[in-house]
């Protein structure tokens, strides 16, 4: 989920409101922005303050040694779901591996949740709390290379979404049929809202086990796969479900409500089959059967230029939500109603018709979910990279012109008012142009690299070898495309992606004689010493990779008229001055 964009117009993650309000606002916004898109872009540095950081944030966001001390290995999650008071009651035991000598350790949980007890093998534990930080002594020091758990026991209120998923928490509703219908989000946000945890995206536990107590007239998924479900004498369910994977603590999530499933499976290259289970309304059952045929051709895609479906054990599933949707690991989120687009809406106006919460949030499964980052700063692989397989997928189904037409489309989604690389160590996220930029950025880097074997062979292999299953950053990022693609693409990096603006192409032609033009050019950029290919077409030559950089540069292009020299903006992202 990423902070609300005002110069987005309403258009967060890549997704819309889906309520009947919103949806009202939604068709009006989206008419204006096709008409006054320049118009609102201007104006938003009215709309925007500079975001003043506190000691909450740094609690947050930073590597401090009560955290640094331990790696968690296991959350064995139980949470008790009372849906008329709107409370939960749960424990969360956590194990960790010790990594330096401690005697207090950091975890995370909101301030609005009550802790009960802290234990740890049986004694309690004295704690603090700071903010939403609590910092937890254990009785005697630990020591590095040992193993150790805690217990701790909490209730309270959790946070009621307001818009999920963009503003998160619990969303309390009901069905058509009037049952309770309750799901969890918590993106940006973060998992402690909820449930005590180490909330911090660098570690993620290698497994975990999510219990959820509900009434039994009601079903939860959660994420993995469900081991059992017991009944109690009380008149209660509870489900247990165990992940098999490292999972983002936003990624774990509850789904509760009067579920009926159908299943499938989908037969891998390879022969393996994946379990997929679909989790929905009963009154939506034929909807989604056909609705959801979408999902083998969308695996299909994505095994062959991204590897494997990463979560094989777990198996895949999509789970309806009363919200539009969410890349929970295991059991994505979907609510988009059964319809094509964004609610309905093909935001790229180009007349594609897939559903784009099955295609895109199942992206995440790649990018985000397996490949993850270590900061909220450098959120943008996760999306950055998921919004660029929406364009696979196009391409797989639809050739690669009516892809290029579909990440092009992306540029009216952009502002480039400030840079997708947030700030690190403070939970803060960069901007929201990290969907659309991000996609039309690895379109950019695909055209330097110039050569589409070796491009997907470095895509594929971001997922399915060298960063799979691992939490990264900028900079690993970097190296790997630069030794990959055996150029130096470090300046491009960090003028698209550490900056607001993107480079801006300044050149003039001046005839030399019948059928020949001099070429004057240069980029202007922030970065100094930037380097990129300027890459033009003629009607004599399709495509030409000319030596670009920050100094003005004159060639000599063959050209019968000026009107037939292109810049090829729809193969690099950048503005263009003629002089």
């Amino acid at each position: 989920m990423s902070k609300w964009n005002y110069k987005n117009l309403f258009y967060v993650r890549g997704q819309y409101e889906t309520n009947n309000l919103y949806m009202t606002r939604l068709s009006i916004l989206f008419f204006c922005q096709l008409l006054f898109a320049n118009c609102f872009l201007s104006a938003q540095s009215l709309l925007g303050q500079k975001k003043q950081y506190t000691r909450a944030d740094t609690l947050r966001g930073s590597l401090r040694p009560e955290r640094t001390c331990y790696d968690v290995t296991f959350y064995d999650l139980y949470v008790k779901v009372d849906t008329a008071d709107r409370a939960i009651t749960g424990r969360n035991r956590i194990v960790f591996a010790t990594v330096e000598d401690f005697q207090t350790m950091q975890i995370d949980l909101f301030e609005n949740m009550k802790i009960n007890s802290i234990t740890a093998n049986g004694n309690e534990l004295k704690y603090r709390r700071e903010f939403n930080a609590v910092f937890v002594e254990m009785n005697e020091p630990v020591k590095s290379g040992t193993k150790g758990e805690i217990t701790v026991n909490y209730s309270g209120n959790p946070t009621v979404a307001k818009r999920a998923p963009w503003d998160g928490g619990f969303s309390w509703s009901y069905d058509r049929n009037g049952k309770s219908w309750i799901a969890v989000s918590c993106e940006g946000m973060g998992a402690s809202c909820w449930w005590p945890c180490k909330d911090y995206l660098g570690d993620e536990p290698d497994s975990m086990r999510i219990s959820c107590n509900v009434p039994d007239s009601l079903r939860c998924v959660a994420n993995g796969r469900e081991e059992d479900a017991e009944t109690l004498p009380d008149g209660t369910k509870t489900y247990n479900w165990f992940v098999h994977y490292p999972i983002n603590n936003y990624n774990v999530t509850l789904n509760i409500g009067n579920y009926v499933t159908f299943h499938d499976n989908y037969k891998a290259d390879d022969g393996a089959l994946l379990s997929i289970d679909y989790y929905v309304m009963p009154y939506n059952l034929e909807k989604a059967k056909k609705q959801f045929t979408q999902v083998k051709p969308m695996l299909k895609c994505y095994e062959k230029y991204l590897g494997k479906y990463p979560f094989w054990e777990d198996g895949y599933a999509l789970v309806e939500t009363p919200y539009l949707g969410m890349e929970h690991q295991g059991a994505i989120a979907y609510g988009n109603k059964y319809l094509t687009g964004y609610a309905g809406i093909d935001y790229s106006r180009i007349g594609l018709d897939f559903d784009y919460i099955i295609i895109h949030e199942s992206g995440h499964e790649w990018w985000g979910n397996s490949v993850s980052c270590r900061d909220i700063a450098d959120m943008w692989i996760h999306e950055g990279f998921c919004t660029y397989s929406e364009s696979i997928y196009v391409e797989y189904m639809f050739g690669r012109d009516t892809a290029l037409k579909y990440i092009n489309a992306h540029k009216t989604q952009v502002g480039n008012e400030g840079p997708v690389v947030g700030i690190y160590g403070l939970n803060e996220e960069g901007d929201g142009d990290m969907y659309s930029k991000g996609s039309l950025f690895l379109n950019t880097i695909r055209t330097l690299v110039n050569d589409d074997k070796l491009w997907w062979s470095m895509i594929k292999g971001m997922c399915d070898t060298t960063f799979k299953m691992k939490n990264i950053n900028y900079e690993n990022v970097v190296t790997y495309f630069n030794k990959k693609s055996g150029i130096s693409l470090s300046s491009v990096f960090e003028q698209y992606l550490k900056y607001a603006s993107i480079p801006l192409l300044e050149y003039k032609l001046k005839k030399k004689k019948k059928g020949e033009f001099e070429l004057t050019y240069r980029w202007v950029t922030d970065v100094p010493n930037f380097t990129m290919p300027v890459v033009v077409s003629t009607p004599e030559n399709a495509k030409q990779f000319l030596k670009g950089n920050n100094d003005f540069q004159t060639t000599t292009i063959q050209l019968k008229k000026e009107s037939g020299f292109i810049v090829r903006d729809d193969l690099e992202y950048i503005d263009v001055k003629k002089m």
